[in-house]
């Protein structure tokens, strides 16, 4: 079976979602139990077939669009982000905690320096929109084997620096198998120029085999974890808590 011929719960929601808006949809998912148990009723099944042996298609750069659209929640501006860009994020430091042997702080010069992986991808948007950008970064699997996962490490969680209109922070989270994943990004720069604050600087997740709203924009800290139960409502990324599918996978 082709991986494009295996309709996901998440595959399913998007094309609903173009047809009648995200925020109706999304209401009438809360609201109705018997579609959310037909949407999530896939995603054990597409997760063990799809998994992460698949790669997302790469495109020539005539494809890209250089005016990537922005989505999703408002750019942060509380006082801790403001300070952030107004020094260039000098002062960042990208925190990885958890279930590791060696905890870390990268500033951006130091993920600079591990390497960079320029890969020109498709967003695909759970609302029925796609773009096509030009990400450059670090490895996700490079960062983490820098901090020394232990054993019963399962889930790398990352917290982002962004708030709900009620004040809930954004999260997001995969499990080891999909993070060692060798297109999952740590995302510094889009379209050849590093990241802006409306597209999620200073670090953004990029994991182009899944629906955009797993590439978390201003990623935080990240959290190495064996369970995701006791961050937000327990279902693993801000969405799915309300009622998004875990696995996104396209």
């Amino acid at each position: 079976m082709k991986r494009r011929e295996i309709i996901t719960g998440a595959a399913m929601f998007a094309a609903a979602s173009a047809l009648a808006g995200c925020a109706k949809i999304t209401n009438a998912l809360n609201e109705n139990d018997a579609i959310k148990s037909v949407l999530h009723a896939a995603e054990p099944l597409n997760h063990a077939v799809i998994g992460t042996r698949g790669e997302a298609k790469l495109y020539p750069d005539s494809a890209i669009d250089r005016e990537f659209r922005v989505n999703g929640f408002d750019t942060p501006s509380d006082s801790a982000y403001a300070a952030l860009r107004r020094d260039g994020f000098a002062s960042y430091k990208l925190v990885v905690e958890g279930l590791v042997d060696r905890p870390q702080a990268f500033t951006l010069a130091q993920l600079r320096a591990l390497g960079s992986l320029t890969q020109t991808t498709r967003h695909d948007c759970v609302e029925g929109w796609s773009a096509i950008g030009k990400w450059s970064g670090v490895r996700l699997s490079s960062v983490l084997a820098l901090a020394a996962p232990q054993t019963r490490a399962r889930y790398v969680i990352f917290h982002c620096l962004d708030r709900s209109s009620d004040g809930d922070p954004y999260y997001e989270s995969l499990d080891m198998h999909q993070a060692a994943h060798p297109q999952a990004l740590l995302a510094l720069d889009l379209n050849e120029r590093p990241l802006d604050a409306d597209h999620g600087a200073p670090v953004r997740l990029r994991v182009p085999t899944q629906l955009g709203y797993k590439s978390a924009k201003w990623v935080g800290r990240i959290e190495v974890a064996d369970s995701f139960k006791n961050v937000g409502s327990g279902k693993g990324g801000y969405w799915e808590d309300q009622g998004y599918d875990w696995y996104a996978g396209i």
